[in-house]
This record gives structure tokens, sequence and C-alpha cells, in this order.
């Protein structure tokens, strides 16, 4: 074994050094082609126009230039050749690929024989001893460096002949389909896919990456699984909306270093859909999961007052749309899917959209809010800052921003008699709530967490540090 090892070492050494070898890159510069379709492809020939599309049908070129760029290696027969592979890293494979077309074209047909599969298709996706830990990251490294070995393999193709080589090599993996595993939740194998993906497209322009979503919409049949989900009743179809959220997070979102890139993603996977279906959708892949079985909770902002972890999803996604990134949506197309997202699947308490804006960042917040005040919906907006001042306290934030935040709101009106209107539903919002909740609790309907009483003990700080913020913010401007 060593000393085929030395061998192996010797040769790649000696032909990565032949002056014949042509050395191909591994990656183009991101250019943005598109500025508001989506997933429609033009009918035209673009930049692999020129490049002639060849099948590979499992045989090595004979001729005599080809054999010349095989370096020392055509002195090895082919069963050899695939021998001496054995012993190197995926990723020296990979690096070996760029060596020449020739030994490129000897590694797809490695690549394509059952001893190749075997040895580069990893499946140890179930072992739960392993998942989560360092051999967890290991088969996602592997599938890292299977990405950047198909990728410089494939690189004179044009991109439909890519990938349809690349998914006969993976079509076997049953983990790696939308409904394949048994198992999802104790499955890497989306994950593995994802990785694989990322690496394969990184660089890709955004025509490109638009055919491999088409590609595989395609091969999941995801347009009909998401139809069904989104016009269903909501925890209808448990099980398939769990197979969405976990196709489209593990494959498709959660591998992107930069946030171009997940915008880009998450737009193709929302915005064939109208408005309504959008935030079904977005709630279905973002929203809070039971940790019991990892289905969708849909009651869970309507029942009662949540927590930042279950909102936490959702405000991240909504802040990446509304991201200059993210090219093909605008303020009002964000404002209108976070109002759609708070009646689904029906009205959530006030407090859980307040926190959800609050989570979302300052300009979201204010753009929702100033959306309000333009269209006279004041009395609305009064109550989402009283909720807004609440949220503050029962989550410790400052709340000298919620005063500014209503302070700034308050210049959106056109007309001082509108702002003072404004300003008095506040302060009967207040009063309105804080005799609700007086009520519920004279009235002696208690749980066991007594939380009439602790939310009634909240809004009654909230209200005072509240006001306690109005009263430093008046006194400052006026001894200035």
């Amino acid at each position: 074994m060593k000393s085929t090892a030395a061998l192996c070492c010797h040769l790649l050494e000696t032909s990565a050094r032949a002056p014949t070898g042509k050395v191909y890159g591994t990656s183009r510069r991101m250019t943005s082609t598109l500025s508001t379709s989506f997933t429609l492809i033009p009918n035209q020939k673009y930049r692999r126009s020129s490049r002639h599309s060849k099948s590979f049908c499992g045989t090595v070129d004979t001729d005599s230039e080809s054999l010349s760029t095989l370096g020392n290696f055509k002195a090895l027969p082919l069963e050899i050749f695939q021998m001496v592979l054995k012993y190197l890293p995926v990723k020296d494979i990979s690096m070996l690929s760029m060596v020449s077309k020739a030994i490129s074209n000897r590694l797809i047909n490695y690549i394509s024989t059952s001893s190749g599969n075997r040895r580069l298709l990893l499946q140890d996706f179930h072992n739960l001893e392993i998942t989560g830990k360092r051999e967890g990251s290991c088969i996602l490294e592997h599938y890292r460096s299977l990405g950047l070995l198909l990728k410089r393999c494939t690189l004179l193709l044009p991109t439909k002949d890519r990938l349809k080589y690349i998914h006969k090599i993976l079509s076997e993996v049953s983990c790696f389909k939308l409904s394949g595993c048994p198992s999802p939740l104790q499955c890497l194998g989306l994950q593995c896919y994802g990785v694989f993906l990322q690496t394969l497209t990184a660089g890709w322009d955004e025509l490109e990456c638009h055919r491999v979503f088409n590609f595989l919409c395609e091969l999941s049949n995801l347009p009909r699984k998401v139809q069904t989900v989104v016009s269903s009743k909501p925890g209808s179809a448990r099980k398939l909306e769990l197979r969405i959220r976990l196709f489209c997070r593990s494959v498709l979102l959660n591998h992107w270093i930069h946030r171009s890139d997940s915008a880009f993603w998450l737009t193709r996977i929302l915005k064939p859909w109208p408005m309504v279906n959008q935030a079904r959708l977005l709630y279905i892949i973002f929203g809070p999961v039971s940790s019991l079985n990892g289905h969708v909770v849909w009651q869970k902002m309507i029942e009662g007052p949540t927590d930042e972890t279950s909102l936490k999803g959702l405000a991240d996604a909504i802040k990446l749309l509304y991201d200059t990134e993210a090219k093909e949506w605008t303020a009002d197309d964000v404002i209108s899917l976070v109002d759609e997202l708070s009646v689904v699947p029906r009205e959530w308490l006030m407090e859980n959209n307040a926190r959800l804006l609050i989570l979302s960042g300052n300009n979201i917040c204010f753009t929702f809010m100033a959306s309000k005040a333009v269209n006279g919906r004041a009395v609305e907006l009064a109550r989402l800052v009283v909720f807004l001042a609440l949220v503050c306290e029962k989550d410790l934030y400052c709340m000298d921003w919620a005063v500014k935040m209503m302070q700034k709101v308050c210049k959106v009106f056109s007309t001082p008699g509108e702002r003072n209107n404004f300003l008095q539903s506040v302060e009967n919002a207040f009063a309105h709530m804080i005799m609700d909740m007086l009520q519920s609790v004279m009235s002696g309907d208690r749980d066991e967490e007594d939380s009439s009483f602790l939310n009634l003990f909240h809004l009654v700080n909230a209200q005072s540090n509240f006001h306690k913020e109005i009263l430093y913010l008046t006194m400052r401007s006026t001894s200035t």
C-alpha cells in the first residue's frame, strides 16, 4: 500500500507540472443580469452557447493529443488509474481534475462507475450518534468537496447538461429527495445536498441559478406540493409542511455566506405566489414548530403571547427581503407581506405583532407604522404603540426606543390636528387596556401562572415608564 500511495503522489505531482496540461478555473464573477423577473428564462443563448454539449459515455479519449495531456498517467491502465484514486482525498481529486481535459474525462468516468459511486456518495445520514457532532460535520465537508469536484469536472459544459449529469450521479440517493427519507428530522441528507449545491453553484450568474432552481422544482415537484399546503387548511398536511420546510431551508437557504445569495433563493421560493400564499409559505418555512415532532404550530401567535425564539426566523426572513440586496422587493411589498403574515392563519395577538416588528428592526417597524398613519388607521396605530411599550417592558428593551419611534411617526401626520388625535388615541388605548385587564383580574378567572394579574402588572409599569421617558424628553427640549 505504501508503494502504491507513493506512486500516486509522484504521478500527481509530475502530471500537475506537465507543460501540456491545461488548468481550468473554478469560479466566475457573479453578475446581476436580472432586475424584475424571477423564474422565467429568456429563449436565447447565453455565455455557454459556444460550448459543445457532450454526453458522458464512460469511455476515455484515446487520440494522441488527449493521451499527451495525461502526463505520466498515460503509462497506467485505466483500472490502475482508478485504483490510485482510492488513495486520494476528494479535494485532491478535484485538484487533479484541473490538470487537463483528458484527466478530467477519466475522473468523470471514474465517478460514474459503481466503485466511484460507493467511494464518493457516502450515505451515513442517519447515524444518531454522529448527527450534529464532529463526524456529522465531516460528512458535510465531504459533500462540499464533492460539489467542488463535480463543479470542476463539468466546467466546460452548458448548465443544462451539467445539471443532467449531476442528477444522474445523485439520483440514487433517496435522502436527497424532498419526500425520499422516512425520518427526515434525524437525517443529514438534505443538509449534505444543500452544501453540495452551494459549492457547485457558488459564483454562477443569476440566469444559471434560475435554471438550477427550475431544475430542482421539476425534480422535486416543489410547486405542486407548495400549492397543496398553501391552499389547504393550515395543519391538514402537516407531514408535507414539514418536508417543504426542511427542503427549502436545508437545500436552498441555510448554507449561503452572503445575504444577497440567501435573498435570491428566498425570492425564488416566494415570488411565484400571490401575497396571501407568500405569507402562508413564509410561516411554514420560518414559523414556530413543535419540539416533539417538528410540525408547524399554527396557533402559536393566536392563543397567547409568544417569545422571541418563535419569531426570530420570521423576523430574519423579513429583514432579508427588506435589504437592498433583495432587488425584486420594494418596501411596500415587504410591508404588505408583514401585514398579511399577521393574519396567518387568523389574526395574531397584537403583542405578537409588536414583538415581530421590534425584532425586524427600526426601518421595517417605522415603515409599517408610517403606512398605517398615511392610510388613516390612527386608532390601530395607537394600540400598536401601546403594545410596543408593553413588549419593551416585558423583554427589557429601552423604553425610550418606543417613545422615539412614536415621535418619529408623529411627523408623518400632515396636520397638527391629526397628530393630536393620534396622541389622544394612544392615551385612550392605555386606559382601555388597563381597564380590560383589571376586569379580567377582578372576575377571578386565573390560570396556574396567574397571567391576567401579571399582564396587568407589566402594562401599568409600561405606561409609567413610557410617560417617564416622554417627561424626560420634554424637559430636555424645554431646557435647551
